[in-house]
């Protein structure tokens, strides 16, 4: 359901088995325009963080150089899990595994901002690590146990 005040951001990283430029992450390098297309276009996209080649594949928010960090806002949890599992996406999804470690531990966030809100990456970051420490709240959650943005955001 989507509420109009409020709008759902998501951070998720991946550490890359090698470096971007490398042979091994050729195939995945080779779909990012593809894919971002694919999110610009869906259906509930509201916005994500790009430098100006049109991606954020090479920003470092991070110490390490391997890790990728992706930020967008989505104007419901509806149509972020759509575009994640529903549209060609969960296609570089489902092979994920040739370019990137299995993570060790919680690598996506989902929380809820006021409609409007350009979320920072020092924002995100907090959200990512706030989830890693407590576990799902209504200050960051995951699609496993999402919190209802009346909880979360303190509307209604």
């Amino acid at each position: 359901m989507t509420n109009l005040a409020y709008h759902l951001a998501q951070v998720n990283v991946a550490r890359m088995l090698a470096p971007l430029e490398s042979d091994l992450m050729a195939g995945f390098v080779a779909r990012l325009d593809d894919i971002n297309a694919l999110a610009d276009a869906a259906p509930g996209f509201v916005w994500r963080l790009q430098t100006g080649d049109g991606n954020a594949t090479y920003l470092r928010p991070y110490d390490d150089e391997r890790i990728l960090f992706n930020l967008s806002v989505w104007e419901s949890l509806e149509a972020l899990r759509a575009f994640v599992y529903r549209s060609n996406h969960s296609a570089v999804m489902r092979r994920r595994l040739l370019w990137f470690e299995r993570p060790d531990q919680m690598h996506l966030a989902l929380w809820w901002v006021p409609a409007g809100h350009i979320p920072s990456v020092e924002e995100a970051k907090t959200k990512l690590e706030l989830l890693r420490t407590h576990g799902a709240t209504a200050e960051s959650f995951t699609f496993q146990q999402p919190f209802p943005v009346s909880l979360a955001a303190g509307a209604g």
